[in-house]
């Protein structure tokens, strides 16, 4: 067994991209002591932000690194903020040095040549990372080094054992339910992620037309979005408020299932609910499910900006975000929950324990994200066609 895993170990450092050389490693970790690392991150959840207190605490007593978290509603905000520093001519000393980003805010600032590029798979811990996993492309978009993964995610739905003793096994069985619990199924808002998420499961679900999503929206996009549409029409009237008002975000929607006003929420971290119900904040009897086929997945990230302040002292923490350490204390649904982006492979035997010991079991089959592009596309067309109410 060892020697299996030495192998396993030995092929995953061969395909890797070349690491940093130990002497410019050991320069660049001298060059981060005593900087100021201002990390933009969301801070919906008090378990994110717990997690990340401990990861400042980390840094400030094994690195000298002085980590400052800065609480986003939207990594939109983030993301404007680098566009605006960008067109003001500001090409050192920016106000973000560690970004959490994916999707469409990722796209944004790449194409704008916004990012640092070429430094992620030449960290160390990266030796660790399971390549399996699509963790050089974000929604369809190359990454091209710009991107250290940090975090896995899959669309899931939160239910309760006593209103949903069998959970929807497709859209057409999560309609017949609410057409026999009406007021009692809802989803967020979009442009709310979780919203949009639930919006391309939806579609990758019911078009005809699945290839198309692999490329950003073109002519064909009415054509092909057409039966999300249609779902839609008959869905909203049977929903919380009639459709006419949604949840503003997936906390809200838990709020709304712990009191029983909603049957259903919904979250990108299938070990959402047994954090909750390990804390007490969602009902015991909650539990995760997706749709028989799918449903749809990501790699999340931390980049760096062109202009940041303090790069060295962000591939710093960019690279202890990819430790054994720190994975594992993240994939712990007493802690956060959030699954690893590592291969229990390259571990050593009882960190590998660990770690699949926080893997959450019996997930249905992870479904490719469409392009980027859709996300803009999908969002502006459902406040076209709903938003108004």
């Amino acid at each position: 067994m060892r020697r299996v895993r030495f192998c396993a170990f030995l092929t995953a450092l061969l395909l890797t991209a070349p690491a940093f050389a130990t002497d410019s490693w050991q320069s660049l970790q001298q060059q981060a002591k005593g900087q100021t690392v201002w990390f933009n991150a969301w801070g919906g959840d008090q378990a994110v932000n717990r997690y990340l207190d401990w990861v400042s605490g980390e840094m400030k007593t094994h690195y000298a690194i002085d980590l400052k978290i800065v609480h986003l509603a939207d990594a939109a905000d983030a993301v404007k903020r680098i566009q605006t520093e960008a067109a003001a001519g500001r090409k050192t000393h920016g106000s973000v040095d560690l970004l959490w980003v994916n999707g469409e805010n990722f796209r944004t600032l790449k194409e704008a040549n916004l990012l640092q590029t070429g430094w992620a798979q030449a960290l160390p811990n990266w030796r660790y990372v399971d390549t399996r996993k699509p963790v050089t492309e974000d929604f369809a978009i190359p990454t091209d080094g710009a991107e250290s993964p940090w975090g896995g995610a899959q669309l899931s739905f939160i239910a309760r054992k006593a209103s949903m003793p069998t959970p929807p096994e497709n859209p057409q069985a999560l309609l017949e339910y609410a057409k026999q619990h009406p007021g009692k199924v809802s989803y967020p808002r979009p442009p709310d992620f979780t919203g949009t998420a639930f919006l391309e499961q939806l579609l990758l679900a019911l078009t005809a037309q699945p290839e198309a999503l692999k490329k950003a929206p073109d002519n064909t996009f009415a054509q092909v979005s057409a039966p999300l549409w249609d779902y839609l029409d008959k869905l909203h009237p049977l929903l919380w408020r009639e459709g006419n008002d949604f949840p503003p975000s997936p906390a809200r929607m838990d709020a709304l299932l712990a009191s029983g006003s909603l049957n259903l929420s919904l979250t990108f971290n299938p070990a959402h609910a047994q954090q909750k119900v390990t804390r007490g904040e969602l009902p015991a009897d909650s539990y995760s499910f997706g749709f028989h086929d799918g449903m749809i997945g990501n790699v999340h990230f931390v980049t760096i900006p062109a202009n940041a302040s303090a790069s060295a002292g962000a591939k710093v923490v960019a690279n202890f975000l990819l430790s054994p350490q720190a994975q594992i204390r993240k994939a712990d649904p007493t802690i956060w929950g959030d699954p690893s982006v590592l291969d229990a492979a390259t571990l050593r035997a009882e960190e590998a324990k660990q770690l699949s010991a926080q893997t959450p079991a019996g997930l249905p089959p992870v479904l490719p994200e469409p392009h980027a592009a859709w996300v803009n596309a999908l969002e502006q067309e459902w406040l076209r066609r709903y938003g108004t109410r």
